[in-house]
């Protein structure tokens, strides 16, 4: 753990210079430490109240907080009779709000219609209601402890793997179900529409690393249905699909690593050091050896799947997602064609359907995200597909828990 000051923040600056003991966690919390208040037992101690911080890039550049509201760690926060303040907690339960911080008491104390006209005013009003009836009882109780050095608190790697700091979970309250995610390895295989916006979705979440598995060209097609906007320059290089997403999603996470080339039977090794694996390729013989492979490894992983033709001058087709686990894989053989590409079926001649691309590679992540533990699962559902001209999404292949 290492620190460094405080930097670009005039507001906090003042607190500062006022005395307030500050810390910013690399998460995106600032604490302001040593804040005196009375416990039920009427006896006056130092508590800590936490902010929820609004960025604009790094961990330094502090533009305000997201709400009105703070965090207390500490015993119940009294008043001189040792009565709770029930006018700003609304909640105590001791929770974790990132990894290295918890609290113990949840605080809303709402300003007028305007809000508060700076960060400094909103933590001066939340020390002012708990310092002024400490002081009651001890005159010289104060959060102005003195001047000194404001630090924000970094863990090796600072960021994880991120370029900047993720503040977008404490804001949602999400870090703890987050790190869940840390550490791991997921497997891309095929960047082309729906791959490209697995990796949009996944390259926001704190993985490790992310390894893309693609020989194709970046043509001008690939650019309607698929994440963003590629700029005509961009086109006309002819860059790589691993190399393209590779350089957009290096702007925001470190891990994203690209391999040129397709995973096959040959080289499904390749695979072995992932924990989850998004298959987004073309049906065949190929497949069937990677399926084959990550099951014996124990490797969890989804298939994904888009079936479209056109009738009557519209498009009507299915979007599926097939998932494998340790616990469920007897019914992948029946649900997936390993047969050689062809048939009816217009997505294979390019058509742009960029909303069921997202759409599939959406409804893949959320089951990852379920089969990590993230979001709750009671169907555990390894088959679910939806089809456009009936609107409908159903769920298939269920597990019941043990």
């Amino acid at each position: 753990m290492s620190q460094r000051p405080i930097a670009r923040s005039a507001d906090l600056a003042r607190l500062v210079d006022d005395g307030y003991a500050l810390d910013v966690d690399s998460e995106g919390v600032l604490s302001v430490k040593y804040v005196p208040y009375v416990t039920p037992a009427r006896e006056v101690k130092q508590g800590t109240i936490l902010f929820r911080l609004t960025t604009a890039g790094s961990i330094d550049d502090i533009v305000g907080f997201p709400d009105h509201t703070a965090f207390f760690v500490g015993e119940t926060p009294c008043d001189d009779e040792g009565h709770p303040l029930t006018k700003i907690i609304v909640g105590s339960q001791r929770t974790q709000l990132t990894p290295r911080l918890a609290y113990d008491h949840y605080f809303s104390s709402k300003p007028g219609p305007a809000g508060y006209p700076s960060m400094s005013a909103q933590v001066r009003q939340y020390v002012t209601i708990l310092e002024s009836y400490a002081q009651r009882l001890e005159p010289a109780a104060t959060a102005r402890v003195g001047p000194r050095l404001a630090t924000i608190e970094e863990p090796d790697g600072v960021n994880g793997p991120f370029v900047y700091a993720d503040t977008a979970s404490v804001r949602a309250g999400i870090v703890m179900a987050s790190a869940k995610f840390r550490h791991r390895r997921i497997a891309v295989v095929g960047v082309g529409g729906t791959g490209s916006y697995v990796l949009d979705q996944v390259a926001k979440t704190p993985v490790a690393e992310i390894h893309l598995y693609d020989d194709d060209v970046f043509f001008t097609h690939n650019a309607f249905r698929s994440p963003g906007a590629a700029a005509l320059a961009e086109l006309r290089e002819m860059p790589l699909k691993v190399a393209y997403w590779q350089r957009h999603y290096n702007a925001m996470h470190c891990g994203i690593v690209a391999h040129a080339y397709r995973v096959t039977a040959a080289n499904v090794e390749e695979l072995d050091s992932c924990d989850f694996a998004f298959l987004c390729m073309d049906s065949g013989p190929d497949k069937l050896a990677i399926f084959t492979a990550l099951e014996e490894r124990g490797i969890a992983f989804v298939d994904c799947g888009i079936g479209v033709e056109e009738v009557g001058g519209a498009l009507r087709g299915t979007v599926r997602v097939t998932t494998s686990t340790p616990t469920k894989r007897d019914h992948v053989r029946r649900r997936i064609s390993f047969a050689p590409p062809g048939g009816n079926n217009d997505y294979e001649r390019n058509i742009q359907v960029a909303d069921l691309n997202a759409l599939n590679a959406v409804l893949a992540v959320i089951k990852w995200k379920k089969v990590s533990g993230f979001y709750h699962d009671f169907a555990h559902e390894h088959e679910s597909a939806y089809t456009i001209n009936s609107h409908s999404l159903t769920r298939d292949e269920e597990q019941v828990p043990t």
